[in-house]
């Protein structure tokens, strides 16, 4: 690949082919060489944009995590309409469809990666985190307009949910979960909270 040609959005570019990489191949096959094959790059160019390939992989985590504000953001937007268990079940797989089981597969590999996430994540697991703190919000929501008992524990829903979500989409050989299977665990796990499911 010649050197001299110039590249749009270097770092968008680079993140995809890295996230195209860990889709097919898993988080072992993620390496700066093959970032850059995939991105039909030198390998100089990942090395231009970022100290190493761990900064790289910090920052990668860090723009899907900024990616979940908009998503919560439309799943508080949600609230008072619809049942509660089918925006549950859509986030849950819009989270977890997409490449955060094999981000969080890589963040529990690299123990430097892990180091460098410290910084803006200081407990838990960096993404699972963020999207743990969206799942409560939108509970929060939910129970401001008396969907969601007064006396729900939030803090347990919420980390409960994306832990059953995680597992249910973790195998990458069998593929995503059945709809229904999914939306079933979002049930039990809150039938006793929800108070009111009607829009």
């Amino acid at each position: 690949m010649p050197t001299g040609v110039a590249m749009r959005d270097v770092r968008e570019q680079l993140f995809h082919a890295a996230e195209r990489i860990l889709l097919r191949d898993g988080p072992s096959a993620l390496t700066s060489r093959a970032v850059t094959t995939e991105a039909g790059c030198a390998k100089g160019v990942l090395h231009r944009h970022f100290a190493d390939f761990d900064a790289f992989l910090a920052e990668l985590i860090l723009d899907r995590i900024a990616r979940l504000d908009q998503q919560s953001a439309a799943l508080r937007d949600s609230a008072r309409t619809g049942a509660i268990a089918d925006h549950l079940a859509d986030a849950l797989t819009t989270l977890f469809e997409s490449v955060a089981v094999a981000l969080v597969s890589l963040v529990t590999s690299r123990d430097e990666l892990r180091a460098r996430l410290r910084e803006t994540t200081p407990t838990g697991v960096p993404l699972l985190t963020e999207a743990t703190a969206m799942i409560a919000s939108y509970l929060a929501a939910e129970r401001d307009r008396g969907r969601i008992a007064a006396d729900a524990d939030i803090d347990a829903l919420a980390p409960t949910l994306i832990g059953a979500g995680h597992l249910l989409f973790a195998d990458r050989e069998a593929g995503p979960p059945d709809a229904g299977a999914l939306r079933k665990v979002v049930t039990t796990v809150i039938a006793e909270a929800v108070r009111d499911a009607r829009p």
